[in-house]
């Protein structure tokens, strides 16, 4: 009972202290990311005698000119290449610089982007786009097919997941993958440029995401052909601002290493000139973002973080502040490490179910499932998220078709079931010291690790570790990371991590959750190896059912029952995103999955 008054009184204060930062004269932190109403009043009431600026705000033309300044709490690891990029931090450059062939809208359809118009084949194993003509590069070469075929053959080369690339299920479907990734042609078939502005790509099999599969960002050829796929990374063009080259509205110009990004406006955008001359990305800890935006030395706190639900309600009665708030395309979790990687496959890149070394305590089903149950999420949500943001048991997006809520075990808060599960999987206190031992009579320590940079998660993780002591699991909780060493020894697989926190934010081009959550997926850092869930999430995907929604539906539902039993990870939470903005940015129209929509379009009232 002792540690149960703690452990609230401990959400109390994290609680408090988070409204106590966001009232405080220039103090605050920040944390989310969605929201679907916007409010874009202006303020017309002013003195009569108002300058020529505030009328054309008042008739709301585009002005064109101005800077405009976000803020980011961690700085970006710096790898500023599609095809190698891991962190949300990076996006927030990329999304002005690079564009794929393909866009979405609201309702998450795809548009034409850099190609004007497409045609797929009768059995969907091919699809011919049409390049949009006209477009360069920021160094001012010319945008042709021949940059596609090679974005997607640098994706597909041997040695591309060795250097660090995650990206494969771009091109794991496309014909000839396996022949030319494993080195035995040096042709590869699954991309053709058929003139400077048709490009087709060949697939294997009937290709139920063919649209998406062909959505990714597009990188200069004339820039990457020459270098080796394994020095690509450590590429300037990859590095340094002012050689990072995209067809995007902002050119990424100026960069002071973790505390300002400048990205100048691409005055020859093939969609038209930008508004804005500038946008500058600034590093702020959360504890003076929110002062910094109340009093306009900054403008706009959006992707990943936002402003903390605890602050909502400040940063809303701010006069010249916008909010925007919107369920997010995503989720945090407290994920089990089921298995290691060996020794030789991290030298080697590898990820190899058949090597794995299993972690004896979390590989337990029952012991997973007990933790669950020992987790109040409810309570997370309530008293973290200030109820910007609810429970969900299932990874796919809550604004997909495919999820489905009623297939997957709740886990609601019950210590009791987690003490009994326990019991079962022979954990039990021997010794009366209140934690429990192995079922061999050794001392049972659990050590949860967890990164800085989201406020929410590091509040969270004491009151996630309190959660287990109550139920009688020792927990070592570790000093937290900076996310770029974080990143490093999770993938790595240290091989005595035990708990994890991270946060996804999800792709938006399909429900398909293999790139998550396959076998053999780079991001399945529980490496989690179920052959059910393998061949569920296969026959989501197969012809010809697969071209039926209902059936990837069932599908999905049957393997959200498999996650939900098996549970590689807690889904803790999906917290909402929220926005805010200084009013004097017009034409905001975040998409479902991000602030960053449409940039060339933002213009400024000065």
């Amino acid at each position: 009972m002792l540690r149960r008054k703690w452990l609230f009184l401990l959400i109390a204060l994290l609680s408090l202290g988070l409204l106590l930062a966001a009232c405080s004269d220039d103090t605050s932190s920040g944390d989310p990311q969605e929201d679907t109403e916007e409010d874009t009043e202006t303020d017309e009431t002013e003195d009569t005698e108002t300058d020529e600026p505030a009328e054309e705000e008042a008739t709301g033309e585009p002005q064109m000119g101005g800077t405009l300044t976000g803020a980011m709490d961690t700085a970006p690891a710096g790898v500023f290449n599609p095809i190698f990029y891991e962190e949300a931090y990076e996006a927030n450059i990329l999304d002005f610089t690079h564009e794929a062939l393909v866009s979405q809208n609201e309702e998450l359809e795809f548009e034409p982007n850099l190609a004007s118009d497409w045609e797929i084949n009768d059995d969907q194993t091919e699809i011919t786009l049409t390049l949009e003509e006209g477009v360069t590069w920021h160094d001012g070469e010319a945008f042709t097919a021949e940059d596609v075929v090679y974005t997607f053959q640098a994706i597909a080369s041997p040695g591309y997941i060795e250097a660090g690339g995650v990206r494969t299920d771009y091109v794991v479907r496309l014909q000839g993958y396996e022949e030319f990734n494993n080195g035995d042609t040096e042709a590869f078939e699954g991309v053709v440029a058929e003139d400077d502005h048709t490009v087709t790509f060949h697939f294997a099999e009937p290709n139920v995401t063919i649209l998406k599969d062909v959505s990714f960002p597009i990188i200069p050829e004339h820039v990457f052909g020459e270098v080796a796929i394994d020095e690509i990374p450590e590429h300037p063009a990859t590095l340094n601002a002012g050689e990072v080259v995209g067809t995007g509205p902002f050119e990424f110009t100026e960069a002071l290493d973790r505390e300002q990004y400048v990205l100048d406006k691409n005055a020859d955008y093939w969609k038209g000139e930008p508004y804005l001359d500038q946008v500058v990305w600034r590093i702020v800890e959360q504890s003076v973002m929110l002062g910094l935006l109340e009093s306009g030395e900054i403008d706009f706190v959006a992707d990943p973080t936002g402003v903390p639900p605890a602050d909502f309600e400040t940063v809303d009665n701010l006069d010249h502040v916008e909010i925007i708030e919107q369920p997010d395309f995503g989720y945090q979790l407290m994920g089990f490490k089921m298995n290691h990687r060996t020794d030789a496959d991290v030298e080697s890149g590898a990820i190899d179910p058949d090597n794995w070394e299993p972690n004896e305590d979390m590989s337990e089903q029952l012991v997973r499932q007990a933790m669950a149950y020992a987790v109040d999420r409810e309570a997370l949500v309530d008293n973290l998220l200030h109820g910007h943001g609810s429970v969900i048991n299932a990874p796919i997006a809550q604004q997909f078709w495919a999820y489905d809520e009623g297939a997957v075990t709740p886990y609601e808060y019950d210590p009791e079931q987690a003490g009994s599960l326990l019991d079962e999987a022979g954990y039990v206190d021997t010794n009366d010291d209140g934690y429990r031992e192995t079922p061999d009579g050794e001392e049972w320590i659990v050590n949860l690790n967890y990164p800085t940079g989201n406020q929410l998660r590091e509040d969270a993780a004491p009151i996630l570790a309190q959660f287990l002591e109550d139920v009688g699991i020792q927990i070592d909780l570790r000093q937290p990371k900076e996310m770029t060493a974080y990143v490093e020894d999770l993938t790595n697989d240290n091989t005595d991590w035990d708990l994890y926190l991270i946060g996804w934010s999800l792709g938006s081009g399909d429900p398909d959750p293999s790139g998550l959550w396959g076998s053999s997926a780079a991001y399945n850092f529980s490496r989690w190896n179920n052959p059910e869930s393998d061949e569920l999430m296969l026959e989501a995907m197969q012809d010809p059912e697969g071209f039926d929604q209902d059936y990837r539906a069932d599908r999905y539902s049957e393997w959200q029952s498999v996650f939900s039993e098996d549970l590689p990870a807690l889904l803790l939470f999906a917290q909402n995103s929220i926005y805010g903005f200084n009013e004097r940015l017009n034409d905001v129209n975040p998409m479902p999955y991000s602030f960053n929509n449409e940039p060339e379009l933002w213009w400024v009232s000065e």
